[in-house]
């Protein structure tokens, strides 16, 4: 698996294995296969993790993984593994949140994944009337200088709160992006602040859920209540794409782009983002193994100026989606931001 180094002497996997599919309230998980299959991604090459304060269970389960492979790591048998948490404060706690707070997560967050250091935290803000982002950013800036955290990175912020965050002295390593055929809002300015500053983005959504895959290929619009909140969230990114008829003719250009390098819908999809500036991995949700072979085929091919133009005639018959990134999803009251969670972090 290609690699990327974001900062001198850190490197990480191009494709990162995502945990919020190993998160409590996505089914029962079996610990022990759990395990056995983070082995394999890792022997694979996929050595970079993504896991959050907030994912129920996940940054236990990385600790054990960490763990119970401890012989094999020192041994050199397994590479070296970066893991990447997130820290999200609760949205009632967001109006008085104090550095003591800050500091009580990421103590946790080191003590579940039974580290000395965490290698990177993305910080989460949920509504910017609560103007303490920047004092909680500059925490954490305090938190790495105390030697417990080594970057710092952003996941959801908009390109005006960044720039914020900048000029504040925060050190932002990545930025942590929803970014997909279906929606390329960080193009309208992010990426520019991203070329600016040297932030590589970590995309998450890159499929869509599942739905850019041949599964969803001449397939029925499926019904509610959906499997999961993913399903429910990239159905709607679906709809503001342009609806389900204009996703099947992404699906079927797409396909037609992957039957020529012998790859699947998933694989044409994650590659295209990869292809994009600034995009130094992308988030794959993989639960198990059961897709680490069509992962590993990211690594032999290329999209080229045809793929891209055929890709162009679809995507801008888009409606959307419009506006600020993150900005349909940060409104507690519309579609997308009633089906978050807001408070995971409460005791």
């Amino acid at each position: 698996m290609q690699r990327i180094e974001i900062r001198p002497g850190y490197s990480i996997s191009k494709v990162i294995k995502g945990g919020w599919h190993l998160a409590g309230g996505h089914g029962q998980i079996d610990e022990k296969k759990a395990l056995e299959d983070m082995r394999e991604f890792v022997k694979a090459g996929i050595t970079t993790f993504d896991c959050a304060d907030i994912y129920t269970g996940v940054e236990e389960l990385i600790g054990k993984f960490r763990q119970k492979y401890r012989d094999e790591f020192r041994a050199g048998d397994l590479p070296p593994i970066q893991i990447h948490t997130k820290y999200v404060p609760d949205y009632s706690a967001l109006a008085t949140l104090k550095k003591k707070d800050t500091e009580k997560i990421i103590d946790r967050s080191l003590k579940r994944l039974k580290v000395e250091q965490l290698d990177l935290v993305q910080f989460a803000w949920w509504d910017y009337q609560f103007p303490g982002y920047i004092d909680t950013a500059l925490h954490l800036s305090e938190l790495q200088k105390k030697g417990k955290i080594k970057y710092i990175g952003i996941t959801n912020f908009d390109t005006q709160r960044i720039q914020e965050l900048i000029d504040a002295g925060v050190e932002i390593t990545t930025n942590q992006v929803q970014y997909s055929l279906m929606d390329r809002r960080v193009e309208n300015d992010m990426t520019a602040l991203a070329q600016k500053h040297n932030i590589p983005y970590l995309c998450y959504g890159a499929v869509a859920g599942g739905f850019l895959s041949d599964r969803y290929l001449g397939a029925s619009d499926p019904t509610q209540p959906h499997e999961n909140r993913s399903l429910t969230k990239y159905r709607l990114i679906i709809d503001e794409f342009g609806g389900y008829d204009l996703f099947q003719e992404l699906l079927k250009t797409v396909k037609t782009i992957a039957n020529k390098y012998h790859v699947g819908i998933a694989e044409v999809a994650s590659k295209y983002v990869l292809q994009k500036p600034m995009v130094a991995s992308v988030i794959v949700g993989a639960r198990n193994t059961n897709h680490l072979n069509s992962l590993k085929n990211l690594d032999g091919f290329s999209l080229d100026d045809d793929d891209l133009k055929a890709i162009a005639e679809i995507t801008k018959q888009s409606k959307g989606p419009h506006g600020p990134f993150y900005e349909l999803e940060r409104d507690k009251t519309g579609k997308h931001g009633a089906i978050m969670k807001y408070n995971l972090n409460e005791s």
